[in-house]
């Protein structure tokens, strides 16, 4: 049964995941995954591909199951009742959906017939959703005229239509020309302020900096953190410095000047990248005086290729975590999977 949260004296959250596991054959895509998206809450999935968020995704809009574990829906259980927890949800998949025979208002006309709108409501709100996301010009078109730009405006509108308590989409803006993004990021974050949820995959930093309230980061399909990015960015520190050794050293060079940069008073922790050329992250809660850490490497007989300072981003929480970036990992992750048969085994 749901958890009563009313009589608990706290409010029920939009989505409530607890010990989610899912594998496909010898591939973990989720695992002992647990995580609560409060209401109203724009809320982001980050991690490299491979990571387990679109897994989770589909899991989350009842288009495939589990191993084990539990995810309520606005308290519906997803699994025994899916088409129940399915009225709570609009979707947007990552891959198009859209049949490109007809037009755009052809598939929001029977989007609308899908979810059931009466006949006075249909047209008032097909209408809404082309001003909306500004579809007027082209929306009489076949879809397989469409760019990339158009053809996820339409997804989105069709997501629309029923006025869901909750938004799932999975990489939105992928591949989107500067204007349709824009347009997409403004919809949907006057959708949170109305009161909805969204909760949205992603691995672009600045699409989680721009809009997250809230956010997860996988990784291997474990949870790695989650919180606000203000929060998370400030449990690492106030500010890095980003040092090369050499354009590529090697491990021992790195551990060796690890060491010695560790006893500073205004060095905190030092994060070793191997995919960069080991080169060394330093975090510090202070301000951190450059040119006396560059006299200190020199010091130990290193030379600096370069030494860049900056403020702690998102990315910064997955290499504390990882030991590499994301952009490092997805590099690593697209020579190690093999995408066509994942696609399948995630259309079973």
């Amino acid at each position: 049964m749901p958890t009563n949260y009313a009589e608990a004296g706290i409010n029920r959250p939009a989505i409530s995941i607890k010990n989610l596991s899912k594998s496909y054959k010898n591939t973990q895509a989720l695992n002992n995954l647990s995580l609560t998206i409060p209401h109203g809450c724009f809320y982001a999935l980050l991690g490299p591909n491979g990571a387990g968020k679109s897994s989770l995704i589909r899991v989350l809009a009842t288009l495939t199951g589990s191993d084990s574990g539990e995810v309520l829906i606005n308290g519906i259980d997803a699994f025994k009742d899916p088409r129940e927890a399915r009225t709570q949800i609009g979707y947007v998949a990552q891959e198009s959906s859209l049949d490109k025979i007809l037009t755009g208002y052809e598939h929001l006309t029977f989007t609308a017939d899908l979810h059931h709108l009466p006949k006075k409501t249909k047209k008032t709100r097909v209408d809404e959703v082309i001003e909306q996301l500004k579809m007027s010009e082209w929306i009489q078109r076949r879809t397989k005229t469409y760019s990339g730009g158009m053809r996820r405006r339409l997804e989105l509108a069709c997501a629309l239509l029923n006025k869901p308590k909750i938004f799932i989409l999975d990489e939105p803006s992928v591949g989107l020309d500067p204007e349709s993004r824009q347009l997409i990021w403004d919809v949907l974050k006057a959708s949170v302020e109305n009161g909805q949820t969204v909760l949205l995959s992603t691995h672009q930093l600045q699409e989680v900096e721009q809009l997250a309230d809230q956010l997860a980061i996988l990784d291997n399909g474990k949870l790695i953190a989650a919180g606000s990015p203000k929060i998370l960015k400030e449990r690492i520190g106030s500010q890095k410095l980003t040092l090369k050794i050499r354009e590529f050293s090697n491990q021992s060079e790195a551990k060796a000047t690890s060491e010695a940069l560790l006893r500073r008073a205004d060095v905190d922790n030092i994060i070793i990248n191997p995919s960069q050329g080991y080169s060394l992250t330093l975090i510090t809660t202070k301000e951190a005086n450059s040119d006396e850490i560059i006299h200190e490497v020199q010091k130990h007989g290193y030379p600096i290729f370069s030494c860049t300072k900056s403020s702690i981003s998102i990315d910064d929480i997955y290499l504390q975590a990882t030991g590499s970036t994301i952009a490092d990992a997805e590099l690593t992750a697209l020579g190690t999977r093999d995408l066509r048969r994942e696609r399948k085994e995630a259309m079973r």
